[in-house]
Order: C-alpha cells, then structure tokens, then sequence
C-alpha cells in the first residue's frame, strides 16, 4: 500500500515539474527581451529543456528537398510537446455560433520558435541560452538568475556600438601620430636653424 502511494506522489510531483518547465519556457519564448528572471534551480533545470525544444526548429530550418514540408511538420509537432499547446477544452468552450477563443500562448511560442528562433540560430551548434546570477532575492533569501537566449537584439546593438567606438578610437589614433609626427619635424627644423 506504501508503495502505491510513493508511486502516485512521485508521478504527481514530476507531472508538476513538467508543467512548471513548460510555463517557464513558454514566457522565455515568448518574452520581448528574449530573457526572465526566476530561481537558480528553476533557471537551470529549464536550460536543457529549451535547448532541445530550440535544436528541433533548428532542425527544421535546415531541412531541404521534398520532404522538408513532412519532416518540418514532425518537428514541429515534437516542438509542441515542451509547450502548452493551446488546443485543450477548446472544443468545450466554443458553442455554436459563438467565436473560438484566442489560441493561448504556447501556440505563439512554437509558431516563434519555428519561424524565428530556429534562423537565427541555425548555424549554431548549441549553447542557445545563457544563466547569470543576480544575487539572493530579500524576502526568502532565493538565489535569482536571469535565464536569456543568445544572440538577441540588446547582445547585437552592443557588438555594432563597441565597433564603431574602436573604428572612432583608432582614427583618433592615427590623427594624433600624425600631429605628433608633425610638430616633431618642425622641432628637427628649428634645432637645424640654429
């Protein structure tokens, strides 16, 4: 009888992770700035789980050929599986006659999953997010983390503004070794004149 009870403990709590990981992943999917802040422990246990769901659309994105639309579609349908679908009780909930309600946000997610994410990442092999630590929360002492993808648009803006601050420095550079090479030969000038 104990047995049975751990068994369907268990089951419940990782039934309650997996929700947990599929919510977590579906706000980083779907966020503006490509990153959330959570807990440590829920940052990185989500890191792998989003991975695999990103490697999937990246797969997609580099299919080719005939049957680029047949596997896309599999993909795509694997891809839905890290994320609330959006399709449950929708039947249920539309009456004839009325309008369906709104598709939820996971279908958002897989739709951006595939048509964005999965481009911007195609040449990369792996390592599509990344975690950093912001120190312990005050109420419960929790240590926070920001969980982000890589390569968003903040990391490409900063990359392009620091390029063109050291493009600006060495032009300044080159500037000053002119001025100084300049008024060392008028020096070599006036010391010849004496």
């Amino acid at each position: 009888m104990r047995h049975l009870k751990a068994h369907r403990k268990l089951g419940r709590t990782t039934e309650h992770r997996i929700s947990m990981l599929r919510n977590l992943a579906t706000s980083l999917i779907n966020s503006r700035e490509d990153r959330i802040v959570t807990t440590l422990p829920k940052a990185k246990e989500l890191r792998p789980f989003v991975e695999k769901a990103i490697t999937l659309s990246r797969r997609a994105a580099s299919l080719e050929g005939s049957t680029a639309e047949v596997g896309g579609l599999h993909l795509r349908r694997q891809a839905a599986a890290f994320f609330h679908s959006g399709n449950y009780r929708r039947a249920l909930a539309t009456r004839r006659g009325q309008t369906p309600p709104p598709r939820t946000a996971g279908v958002a997610a897989v739709r951006r999953l595939f048509d964005e994410l999965g481009e911007r990442f195609k040449d990369r092999p792996g390592g599509y997010t990344r975690i950093i630590k912001m120190g312990r929360r005050t109420g419960d002492g929790a240590e926070l983390a920001i969980i982000e993808l890589v390569d968003n648009a903040r990391e490409k803006e900063a990359q392009t503004s620091t390029r063109k601050r050291a493009k600006g420095s060495t032009k300044k550079k080159a500037g000053q070794t002119k001025a100084t090479e300049g008024t060392a030969d008028t020096r070599e000038e006036g010391k010849s004149e004496e």
